[in-house]
């Protein structure tokens, strides 16, 4: 789940990302830049087989917030990985360990170890030995498909929530971000919330800051970039893909509870269909166990999106991709857009300003 080593020296005062003059966007990101400890509260979302050394590591001394994705790494690698990422930033990232994993709390230790600020627990609602262990050392984000479940992390010891709309890649939940974000922004003013899910603008970044949002989490724009160990035939089909083509997967067997998963559609699409109706035959049979096949689901998808990223089997393979796809038009390296991102929201934010700061127009008498 790993690529070679880095090429790219640990980063100097030189290569310190450009000051990029956002005063409006800082103000209303400041708790969300505290809390992740980078120049923008723009947190990438961790993408199996993507986020990785060289992604994180650049997105991070971009000014944003990198991520390994664990995915299903066994503790050595993970271990390797984040120091392979260590030795190419000083700046903080995060690791995203995947609930369901079975040697989650050997992962976690090995965060401890070596010094991770910042854990994404995600997959499931975090169990309590889990919270336990990571709030022991490290600042702990967890995702909250609705209120009272933000609620509920909140008071079990999340430092910080993630609200991801069903608009965005990978697995995904029922609700839309437009939608998450009136329910539970304005209802959680105090916490700490990054909003997620078809984010590809800075547009919408100054929207979702001024309902509340701590700051915002974005992965598909990402995938593409110039970074990213992406197969040049995955970046391709992003570049070209606009957001209808990304489709989340459909449920086959109401008995085989399967998370939704956006991507582009392609064979591979098709492909899953069939392996649900095989592993449903299976479990209706008695064959197999309900968590076999879930798990079995989810090996499938591993495989199925490495197959995409590294090999570059965009027919066959997952193209995870959020609707925010459409916005991705060009290979572009992450600084360049993360100053887009921030450019662009300043720039929404001076405009609503200038427009609540002008006089009334007069009216005819």
């Amino acid at each position: 789940m790993t690529a070679g080593p880095g090429n790219a020296a640990p980063e100097t005062a030189a290569q310190a990302p450009a000051e990029i003059a956002s005063p409006r966007l800082d103000a209303l990101t400041a708790r969300g830049r505290a809390f992740l400890g980078s120049r923008h509260a723009i947190m990438a979302g961790a993408m199996s087989w993507v986020s990785e050394r060289n992604l994180v590591s650049a997105i991070s001394n971009a000014g944003g917030f990198g991520v390994i994705a664990c995915g299903a790494m066994p503790p050595a690698l993970l271990e390797a990985e984040i120091a392979a990422t260590q030795a190419l930033t000083a700046r903080p990232f995060g690791v995203n360990l995947i609930t369901m994993h079975p040697q989650l709390m050997d992962l976690i230790g090995v965060c401890r170890a070596a010094g991770i600020s910042h854990v994404v627990l995600a997959g499931g609602i975090p169990p309590g030995p889990a919270v336990a262990a990571v709030t022991g050392f490290a600042k702990l984000v967890a995702f909250a498909p609705n209120h009272a479940l933000a609620r509920k992390l909140l008071r079990s010891g999340t430092d910080a929530l993630v609200i991801e709309g069903s608009e965005a890649g990978g697995h995904i939940g029922p609700v839309s971000l437009a939608v998450l974000a009136q329910e539970i922004l304005p209802a959680l003013p105090e916490a700490v919330i990054f909003a997620a899910g078809g984010i590809g603008r800075g547009e919408a970044i100054a929207a979702l800051v001024e309902m509340g949002a701590s700051g915002v989490q974005l992965g598909t724009r990402f995938a593409a970039s110039a970074e990213s160990i992406a197969h040049p035939a995955f970046k391709k089909a992003f570049i070209r893909a606009s957001a209808r083509d990304a489709v989340a997967s459909v449920q086959f067997d109401p008995r085989l509870p399967v998370i939704p998963v956006r991507a582009l559609k392609n064979g591979g699409t098709e492909a899953f269909m069939a392996k649900q109706r095989e592993v449903a035959g299976r479990l209706a049979a008695g064959l197999v166990e309900l968590a076999q096949a879930q798990l079995e689901i989810e090996h499938y998808w591993a495989g199925a999106l490495r197959r995409a990223v590294i090999d570059g089997d965009i027919e066959g393979g997952s193209l995870m991709a959020g609707q925010s796809v459409g916005m991705v038009t060009a290979e572009e390296p992450v600084a360049a857009i993360i100053e887009s991102l921030v450019l662009g929201a300043e720039a929404a934010l001076t405009r609503h300003s200038r427009a609540h700061e002008a006089p009334p127009l007069e009216t005819a008498a």
